[in-house]
C-alpha cells in the first residue's frame, strides 16, 4: 500500500493524502494551500493529484485547508464519490461556493491590473460552476457507521471534536491475507471547547497519521481565555474604539458568539456595545449549527432544552450586504466586530483592519492559528506595519493572541489522546504542522511511547508494509445498512419550514406557483409520516 503526501506536510494547510492499494486509488482530504506565495503556487500545480484517476475522497471536515481544492479536482476530471458526515456536507455547500466567489473576484481584480500592463487575463483557480459540480458527488455517512467503498477497504468516521461534523478516520485494508489498520486524525479538537463534543478515543492502529498544529505549545485554559477576551473588550470600550476579531467562519465565529453570550450573562459585556458578525458565510454556517443539535455537546443541548440560545445576543447584528459591512466602519464608539478570514489575508476582515489597526485604543484579537506568510501571522509576530490593499498600515492597536479558543488540541492534549493507543510497533506520521513544532512533538512521542515518528515532506511517497511483522487486526464486519433518522427528520423539518416561509412570501403570486408549493409541502409531510412510522 502506497501513500503520497500532497499537502499538510511540514505545513498546516493543503491537507491531502493519496493512497493506492489493490489497484485502487483514493484520497483523504483535498485542502487548499495557504500561506506565502511559494506555498500557494501548489494550488495550481494539480497534475500531481491525477484527479481523473481518483475513485473517491474521504473528507474529514469542512475547513478550506482540508476541502478547498475539491472544485479544482472536478474541473480536472474527478467524477467519483466524496464521503463525509451530514454536517460537513452542508457546510461544504456554502464554503466551497464562497471560496469560488473569492477566486473569481481575485482573478477579476488581477486581470484589470494585468490589462493595464498589456498582459493576459488571469483565470480564477476555479469557478462557482466548478464548486456546484462537487455537490452531486457527496455521499454522507454518520459517525460510527462502517462502510465499504470497495471490497477489501472498510472506513469508519468518529467524532474528532474539532468543528461541527469533523471526523477521525479509521480504515481497515485487507491485502494478501493481511489486514492493516490506519487511522487519520484529521484535526483533533481541544477537549472541553464550547459546543463541540470531545474527540473520540481510538485504541489501536498499525499506522497513525497525527496532526501536530500545536505540537510545541499548550493552550491557556478556558477561564483564562474568557478573561483575556473580557480584558480586550474592556480596553477598547474604555477608549471608545472597536474590538476586531479575525475568525474562521465555521466553528470559531460560533464559539466567539457563545463566549460573548457567557460574558453577557456575567455582566462583562457592556449592553451598549454592539456586536457585529460581518461575514455572510459565518451567518450561513451559524444557521447550519442550529440545524444539528445532536452533534453538539451535552452542555449546549441542555441550554437549548431550557430555551436558551447561546448563539444569540440582544446586541448581536448580522451584516449580510456589502453596504451593511461598510457602514460598520462609519459607526463611532466601541463595538465588537467578528469577521473572516481567520488569518486576515482575505475577505471583509481586511477592510476592518485597514480602518482600525492604526488606532491606539482599538484591540485586535486573534483566536486561531496564523500560518506563515499570512497577514495575521505578521501582526502577531510583531510587525510594525502590514500591507493591506496596497497600502502600508501601521500597527498601533493592542494585539491579543488567545490560543485557548483554538479548535486544535495543544501539545499535552495531543499526547493525552495518543496515550489511548496500545499498539506495539505502531508508526506515527506527523502531519499538519510546522516543522519545528513537529520535531519537538516527535521527540516527546519517542521518549514517552517509543513510537517511530517520521515527519514526511511535500510530495514524499512511502510504502506501508503489510507483511507478517505487522499485527493482523480484525477486519470489521459490514455494518447493517442504517438510515440516519435524526438527520432525515431534521432535514425534512427544515425544508418544510423554509417552504412555509416562502408560502407566506408569495400569497399574491399566481395560483399555479402556490399550488406547486402546496404539493411540495404535502409530499414532505407524507415523507415525514413514513419516517416516524418506521422508527
Amino acid at each position: 500500500m502506497k501513500i503520497k503526501f500532497l499537502g499538510a506536510a511540514r505545513t498546516v494547510t493543503g491537507s491531502c493524502y493519496l493512497l493506492e492499494t489493490g489497484g485502487h486509488k483514493f484520497a483523504i482530504d483535498c485542502g487548499m494551500h495557504q500561506g506565502n506565495a511559494e506555498i500557494e503556487k501548489r494550488n495550481w500545480d494539480v497534475d500531481v493529484y491525477g484527479a481523473g484517476d481518483i475513485e473517491f475522497f474521504l473528507v474529514t471536515h469542512a475547513h478550506i485547508d482540508h476541502s478547498g481544492l475539491l472544485p479544482k479536482m472536478v474541473q480536472n476530471g474527478f467524477k467519483g464519490r466524496i464521503y463525509t458526515t451530514p454536517p460537513t456536507r452542508d457546510l461544504l455547500q456554502i464554503m466551497l461556493l464562497d471560496s469560488a466567489h473569492i477566486q473569481e473576484m481575485e482573478a477579476q481584480w488581477k486581470s484589470k491590473k494585468r490589462l493595464r500592463h498589456g498582459e493576459k487575463l488571469m483565470k480564477p483557480l476555479y469557478t462557482q460552476k466548478d464548486a456546484m459540480g462537487v455537490f452531486p458527488l457527496f455521499d454522507v455517512m454518520p459517525y460510527e457507521h462502517a462502510f465499504e467503498p470497495f471490497p477489501g477497504l472498510k472506513v469508519n468516521f468518529k467524532d474528532a471534536g474539532h468543528i461541527l461534523g469533523a471526523s477521525l478516520v479509521e480504515m481497515w485494508v485487507k491485502e494478501n491475507g493481511c489486514c492493516l489498520k490506519l487511522v487519520f486524525s484529521g484535526d483533533i479538537g481541544r477537549p472541553a471547547q464550547l459546543m463541540i463534543q470531545d474527540p473520540a478515543m481510538i485504541g489501536d492502529a498499525d499506522y497513525l497519521f497525527l496532526e501536530s498544529t500545536y505540537g510545541n505549545r499548550n493552550h491557556k485554559n478556558e477561564e483564562d481565555s474568557l478573561n483575556e477576551l473580557a480584558d480586550a473588550i474592556s480596553y477598547s470600550y474604555d477608549h471608545g474604539e472597536k474590538v476586531i476579531i479575525p475568525a474562521f467562519a465555521v466553528e470559531r465565529t460560533q464559539e466567539m458568539i457563545y463566549s460573548l453570550y457567557l460574558l453577557d450573562k456575567e455582566g462583562r459585556l457592556p449592553k451598549d456595545m454592539p456586536v457585529y458578525v460581518d461575514s455572510p458565510l459565518a451567518i450561513q454556517a451559524t444557521e447550519i449549527f442550529k440545524r444539528y443539535p445532536d452533534y453538539l455537546d451535552k452542555e449546549t443541548r441542555a441550554l437549548l432544552k431550557k430555551g436558551e440560545n447561546p448563539l444569540c445576543l440582544p446586541q448581536l447584528h448580522f451584516t449580510l450586504s456589502t453596504q451593511e459591512s461598510m457602514a460598520i466602519n462609519t459607526v463611532t464608539g466601541p463595538a465588537v466586530v467578528i469577521s473572516a478570514s481567520g488569518m486576515a489575508d482575505a475577505g471583509r476582515i481586511k477592510h476592518h483592519l485597514r480602518h482600525n489597526l492604526w488606532r491606539e485604543g482599538a484591540a485586535i484579537v486573534f483566536v486561531g492559528f496564523q500560518a506563515q506568510g499570512t497577514t495575521g501571522r505578521k501582526i502577531i509576530d510583531g510587525a510594525t506595519s502590514v500591507r493591506i490593499f496596497n497600502e502600508d498600515v501601521v500597527v498601533k492597536a493592542k494585539v491579543y493572541t488567545i490560543n485557548g479558543f483554538s479548535a486544535h488540541a495543544g501539545q499535552s492534549q495531543i499526547l493525552e489522546w495518543l496515550s489511548h493507543f496500545h499498539s506495539e510497533g505502531m508508526k506515527v506520521f506527523l502531519i499538519h504542522g510546522e516543522y519545528t513544532a513537529q520535531q519537538e512533538l516527535a521527540k516527546l512521542i519517542k521518549e514517552r511511547f517509543g513510537f517511530e515518528t517520521p515527519i514526511p515532506d511535500y510530495l514524499e511517497e512511502t510504502t506501508l508494509k503489510m507483511g507478517q511483522e505487522l499485527k493482523r487486526v480484525e477486519y470489521p464486519e459490514q455494518a447493517a445498512p442504517r438510515i440516519d433518522w435524526d438527520y432525515l427528520m431534521a432535514d425534512i423539518e427544515g425544508r418544510i419550514n423554509q417552504l412555509r416561509e416562502r408560502q407566506g412570501q408569495i400569497q399574491s403570486r399566481p395560483w399555479v406557483e402556490q399550488t406547486d408549493l402546496r404539493d411540495k409541502l404535502l409530499e414532505l409531510n407524507r415523507s415525514m409520516t413514513t419516517i416516524i412510522s418506521e422508527l
